[in-house]
């Protein structure tokens, strides 16, 4: 019971310190004229991904690197699945973004280096050195591209979002000590849940990784799960995708290439990692094709399947590594079922929205 407290403790103290590293650094963007389009697209999306650089570089660094690599992984997937999934249940996500719709094949391409980067067993200083320099390339080219948004609609819905009250008033000084504030909270936040985390593994009879792509993964994402679900309950759909590319963008460019290059040893990845769970990142990460597909919008019943496909994933891990044989075979038959018929939905409704008039 006590590890569930810690864990409970930690999960707590690092989404409320991404919060606060959010709302200072989103002030101090402020104060320095960045634009409310800039703010969302580069400070909130890589803010929100904070628990998962401290709890992935706090595992590396205590010996617990299958957490650090499942964290990442077991993030992108569930932003996709499970965020994604849950606001087209709220609204039908269609993105009016242009910017947005040059992310998601970015955020494919990236996830397929990754895969190539773990085929020798590691990811090492050079893949995170590569990963971290084009994450600093992306930031450059987003700021540079943002300003050429022109679309009023696109604009309103950032400005709405991300300006200032002018009843706050708060000073520099104030933004700088949220910032520090928020950092020494993730800091200590990812301490506890790691060390819960890595308890509860070793009490159940998981592996690292397991824990690190399930219950590490979602609880690291609620601030992600937050902000995109706010921003589908108020018809910002633009915000509710681009919380999540701009996230998972920076969950493999930025947590697991700092990870890799600032780690002893880097990144180990094991056989399991490299024919299981990084590809299915991959494929997970597909399905946000639609997203930049003209004329087609994610709707509720994809977001569905999306979910679907989540739940028998996790319950797919978690029946291998008990040993489940009965369980899995049951989950892989559910996944053959489901698989084909989403294809199918999705093809009919691709071709029935490219029949629509403009």
């Amino acid at each position: 019971m006590m590890t569930w407290f810690w864990l409970a403790v930690g999960l707590a103290i690092l989404t409320a310190g991404a919060e606060v590293l959010v709302r200072g650094a989103v002030g101090l963007a402020t104060a320095m004229k960045v634009s409310p389009l800039v703010i969302g697209l580069t400070v909130v999306a890589f803010g929100t991904s904070a628990p998962e650089l401290f709890v992935s570089l706090r595992s590396a660094f205590t010996g617990q690197p299958e957490i650090a690599l499942g964290n990442v992984v077991g993030s992108n997937t569930f932003n996709v699945l499970v965020i994604l999934g849950l606001s087209a249940l709220i609204v039908p996500l269609r993105v009016d973004q242009q910017l947005v719709r040059l992310d998601v094949p970015l955020m494919i391409a990236v996830s397929i280096a990754v895969y190539l980067m773990s085929l020798d067993g590691g990811i090492g200083r050079i893949d995170g050195t590569v990963l971290a320099a084009g994450l600093v390339i992306y930031t450059t080219w987003l700021i540079r591209k943002s300003r050429q948004e022109h679309n009023p609609a696109v604009l309103a819905e950032y400005a709405e979002e991300f300006s200032p009250a002018p009843s706050q008033g708060l000073g520099l000084v104030l933004q700088l000590v949220l910032v520090a504030a928020g950092l020494g909270m993730l800091i200590l936040g990812s301490g506890l849940f790691v060390d819960a985390a890595v308890a509860l593994a070793r009490g159940w009879g998981l592996s690292e990784l397991v824990i690190g792509l399930t219950l590490v993964a979602a609880g690291t994402s609620l601030p992600e799960v937050a902000t995109s679900l706010v921003a589908a309950f108020k018809g910002e759909r633009d915000i509710a995708v681009g919380n999540v590319v701009g996230s998972n963008l920076f969950n493999l460019m930025g947590v697991l290439g700092l990870t890799g290059l600032l780690a002893p040893g880097g990144i180990p990845v094991e056989g399991e990692a490299i024919h299981q769970d990084i590809p299915v990142m991959v494929l997970v990460a597909l399905a946000c094709l639609p997203v930049f597909l003209i004329g087609h919008a994610i709707e509720r019943w994809e977001g569905f399947v999306l979910l679907a496909f989540y739940v028998l994933y996790t319950a797919a891990l978690i029946c291998e590594a008990q040993g489940l044989d009965g369980g899995l075979a049951v989950i892989t038959t559910a996944a053959w079922i489901l698989g084909p018929l989403a294809v199918a939905g999705y093809v009919w409704s691709l071709a029935r929205a490219r029949r629509r008039p403009a």
